[in-house]
């Protein structure tokens, strides 16, 4: 995965939040994989998952993951959004060594979502269509932003917490 970094100057990840928590993540120590806030009896002030996603990221063991992503604009932000879990998003960016991290995996597509399934970066260079997520195309072409639509579903599945010294800042959503 470090090549495809350094050829698309990739110089963070995204995780996307209510500001509400923000808090929370500076006193747990950084960001919590859900299984890891249920272990510590934890309360999320804004979840940006459903019981539908908590019980899909439970059934396929994903729960255990921080999930990131590789631009800030993920379809299920949108989601969040609209159904009211989250009214104020924020965009913390995570310095890409997390990669390096035991354990990490890839989708090419939402994790939870039936039939998808994990992959470790060696097979996710090849799978997540990262030309159209780094460089300029042409947007205006359906097949073009169907592809992007597509790939901006990919995930990064990080195990247990990313710890605060990898959250580089945030950004309003």
């Amino acid at each position: 995965m470090k090549d495809i970094l350094t050829r698309y100057k990739i110089d963070g990840l995204w995780h996307f939040t209510d500001r509400s928590n923000l808090a929370a993540v500076q006193q747990q120590g950084g960001l919590l994989s859900l299984g890891e806030i249920g272990r510590r009896g934890l309360i999320v002030p804004a979840p940006g998952g459903n019981q539908w996603s908590h019980d899909a990221d439970q059934f396929k063991g994903l729960h255990e993951y921080v999930h990131l992503t590789f631009v800030d604009n993920h379809p299920m932000l949108y989601i969040a959004r609209q159904e009211g879990r989250i009214t104020d998003p924020v965009w913390l960016k995570i310095d890409v060594s997390i990669l390096s991290a035991p354990g990490v995996l890839f989708t090419n597509d939402v994790s939870n979502k039936a039939g998808v399934e994990t992959m470790e970066g060696d097979e996710a260079k090849t799978q997540i269509d990262c030309e159209v997520l780094f460089t300029r195309t042409d947007w205006k072409d359906p097949a073009i932003m169907a592809r992007r639509r597509a790939a901006e579903k990919s995930e990064i599945l990080v195990p247990g917490l990313i710890p605060l010294n990898k959250i580089l800042g945030y950004k309003n959503g």
